[in-house]
């Protein structure tokens, strides 16, 4: 090997190399063709859909014949089949070149793997399952052969999102489906998606509303009573466009449930790794940050003159600390991600809710000691690294599980066994 190879850092390697974490040849080439897409697609256009906070319509549209799109769909219904694990490590890759496209893509994506592997790790009655897979081959043939784009709204702005409480955004039943009102914060896609996965929960007039009674609606972004409505103007992520929801009086018929009724309070009991699915952009936005200071100080950084720095031991000895955490954030996360399946023990969950909060935290404390490290410069939008602060700084804030919410719940089933209370 020459002394120029030996020169040259490799931005372009794998964050999880396949042989150190013990991937499969089909996982690693998946991997490998979300990083590719990553840096030919998402990264040359990340700036203008940052500073313009305009949706990247154009990426998803390119997704679709790469079969991105249909990542977790069965292989037996035309997708990939990738499994949680593995399109965990795919959506980090993206999020290292474009975080507002990796989150909203995690948005569409859940729709397909909640109903899809997820839910067929839950219990069904044979009925109920027959119908379930019928009824998600239709949202599955939309992917595949149109590119239909699916959106996740989620939050509400109380208790709902992180489970503490029904979703205020109701379906109430009628002949033939339900009738739906509500309205989501925050909803990433708004106005761009060709379908809203909207959780909310089913109650018949005079009954009481319950977490066990939450539905999973597709609802058509361009049926009667759907508006999106407000002003987008984020300090980070500002390409997700989340905007707000609002459902006036809109009938849903019966087969765009994505799931059946009761499983995804079954879910969200029994396969909790279901909410750690924001991380993985946040885990490539840490790899960002870190590459980008590496190849600064080296001078490789494209479009700058190749002015090495690295020869200061100020800067070496930040370089280390970036990857010691680095370091430490990947091999945490890796082993909850790989831990997900339905039935966790409560160490898997604990690790998890651990994992999630690490993520989201070093993220951005590897952002922060990558620009005190690169300087004034890093402070210059042309350049990517203070996009990358500013996508991680907010990460720590998203529910259902803010890294509030995992230092209290970590702390809480340390302490408490399953049921046991203080007298």
């Amino acid at each position: 090997m020459n002394d120029a190879v030996l020169d040259t850092h490799d931005s372009d390697a794998p964050i999880f190399a396949p042989d150190a974490f013990r991937l499969t040849e089909a996982q690693a080439e998946l991997i490998a063709k979300a990083r590719r897409f990553g840096r030919r697609v998402l990264a040359p256009r990340a700036a203008k859909h940052d500073r313009e906070a305009t949706f990247p319509i154009d990426n998803f549209r390119d997704m679709h014949p790469e079969g991105l799109l249909s990542i977790c769909i069965p292989k037996e219904d035309g997708g990939t089949g990738a499994d949680f694990q593995t399109y965990c490590l795919a959506a980090a890759e993206l999020g290292r070149f474009c975080g507002a496209t990796a989150l909203s893509w995690n948005m569409h994506v859940c729709s397909t793997l909640w109903s899809g592997p997820l839910s067929d790790d839950l219990e069904m009655s044979a009925e109920d399952r027959a119908l379930h897979i019928a009824r998600r081959k239709t949202h599955y043939r939309r992917i595949i052969e149109t590119g239909a784009v699916y959106a996740q709204p989620f939050s509400e702005g109380g208790a709902a999102a992180a489970g503490g409480a029904a979703f205020g955004t109701e379906a109430k039943p009628v002949d033939g489906g339900f009738i739906v009102n509500g309205k989501k914060i925050f909803a990433s896609l708004s106005g761009s998606a060709d379908y809203y996965g909207v959780l909310c929960t089913e109650r018949a007039e005079g009954e009481k509303a319950s977490r066990r009674n939450t539905l999973y609606l597709a609802l058509p972004a361009d049926a009667e009573g759907v508006s999106v409505v407000g002003d987008w103007d984020p300090l980070g992520m500002r390409g997700t466009v989340s905007r707000t929801l609002l459902f006036k009086d809109v009938f849903v018929p019966e087969d765009s449930m994505l799931m059946p009724h009761g499983v995804y309070f079954q879910a969200a009991s029994r396969w909790p790794h279901m909410f750690l699915t924001l991380s993985p952009t946040y885990m490539g936005l840490a790899q960002a940050a870190y590459d980008f200071t590496v190849s600064y100080l080296r001078g490789e950084v494209p479009g700058m003159p190749p002015v090495k720095r690295r020869m200061f031991p100020t800067k070496q000895i930040a370089v280390a600390e970036m990857r010691i955490m680095l370091e430490q954030t990947k091999a945490l996360w890796f082993q909850a991600i790989s831990e997900a399946h339905a039935n966790p023990t409560q160490e898997q969950v604990i690790r998890a809710y651990a994992a999630q909060n690490t993520v989201m935290e070093n993220a951005n404390a590897i952002a922060v000691k990558a620009i005190r490290t690169c300087g004034g410069q890093a402070m210059l939008k042309s350049l990517p690294l203070e996009r990358i602060y500013r996508d991680s700084r907010c990460g720590s804030l998203m529910l259902p599980w803010t890294a509030e919410i995992c230092v209290d719940r970590i702390g809480r089933e340390a302490l408490y066994e399953p049921g046991e209370k203080d007298e």
